[in-house]
């Protein structure tokens, strides 16, 4: 295959990270990628808005970002973390986080009915579900093909000590959102997955999920522990197996797994886990190289594919993925170094193209 890179997003003194997108084809053949801008710092909790720009070409020029939606309704600074889904009424659905507090996100949908252009209704996810710290991940969100809307979150603990200051647990478990009505409603799935280890500080975070032919979910989730763990359900994400080490071995950073239009899968992560005695670039957290590899099949193992970025000065991680023809993959993701603070603060969209007939699906 051949990668290439069709924009960049560095940060500068107006917007200090660009981040964690989605991509979404268009009824009139653009494709609309929507992320996370923020200004101020990198951190997560620097005020923030969602940005997007369209392509007209398949990936190949992308238009100057503009902003889609903003923090400033909801009495808050900061919204970000997209994903993008072709709702069953035709709308453009964007859903995201919004930080209420330091201890309480909501995860939004906002749904659009002229392709992205304006959105004009919000729909609270958690609005059913007890108050807390939930992560959704940029491009987490799925359709079943039973219809079923799933959004897999991480849950951190939070509160306030009796001095006053305010506790965040950073070890998480996994939690799903589900909806049967094409987003109108959501529910709490029955069960959740705890990490079943305890010499840890992440627990299972940043989760993902993908439907397996055989209508099985295969759910998978960042550690400190050397790789991704996995988990399975068998009756759309309300009850799970217990998470267990995957194949996937990997720092404390996300993988995604997204389904060619002929069937096989594609994973997109950092092979290299964190070990005693790797070298580390502060701005990179050992999120480096960033590959792509395949499965032509369900139950088959994954092999290496393909080699997308290997700079051990920088960290490459939370990746987009969308195949708008056979023949093309539209990736985003993030890829800063030290010039940019963090590796959150610049982002990176591609296209990788097959060099023969075939060679994505075979």
């Amino acid at each position: 295959m051949k990668k290439t890179i069709t924009a960049i997003l560095r940060p500068d003194d107006t917007w200090s990270r660009h981040s964690e997108g989605a991509f979404l084809p268009l009824r009139d053949g653009r494709v609309l990628f929507a992320y996370s801008r923020f200004s101020s710092t990198w951190q997560d909790d620097a005020p923030s808005h969602i940005a997007g720009m369209v392509s007209g070409d398949g990936g190949e020029t992308w238009s100057e970002p503009r902003a889609l939606l903003t923090a400033q309704p909801f009495g808050v600074t900061n919204v970000m973390s997209v994903s993008l889904m072709r709702m069953a009424n035709g709308d453009v659905g964007l859903f995201y986080i919004v930080k209420q507090t330091e201890t309480i996100n909501r995860i939004m949908l906002a749904r659009s009915n002229d392709e992205g252009e304006t959105f004009y209704r919000q729909v609270d996810c958690t609005a059913s579900i007890a108050q807390g710290y939930y992560v959704l991940n940029n491009d987490r969100v799925i359709r079943l093909s039973t219809g079923r809307l799933v959004l897999p979150l991480a849950y951190h603990r939070g509160g306030h000590s009796s001095r006053g200051g305010v506790r965040f647990d950073g070890r998480s478990y996994v939690v799903t959102l589900l909806s049967d009505d094409d987003g109108e409603t959501w529910r709490e799935g029955r069960e959740v997955v705890f990490p079943p280890f305890t010499h840890t500080t992440t627990g299972l975070q940043e989760p993902g999920v993908i439907e397996l032919q055989n209508g099985v979910l295969y759910g998978y989730a960042r550690t400190d522990q050397g790789c991704q763990y996995e988990f399975t359900s068998s009756d759309g994400g309300d009850t799970w197996t217990g998470a267990q080490p995957s194949p996937f071995t990997s720092p404390a950073s996300p993988m995604k797994i997204a389904r060619h239009p002929s069937g096989p899968l594609f994973a997109c992560y950092n092979p290299v886990p964190a070990y005693n005695g790797r070298p580390m670039a502060p701005a990179g957290w050992h999120r480096t190289p960033l590959t792509l590899t395949r499965a032509l099949r369900d139950g088959e193992p994954f092999s290496p594919f393909f080699l997308l970025e290997d700079d051990e000065d920088r960290g490459f991680c939370y990746p987009a993925m969308c195949f708008v023809s056979p023949s093309r993959l539209l990736l985003a993701y993030c890829s800063g170094g030290e010039e940019d603070k963090a590796c959150l603060a610049r982002l990176t969209l591609c296209r990788l193209d097959e060099e023969e007939s075939g060679e994505m699906s075979r």
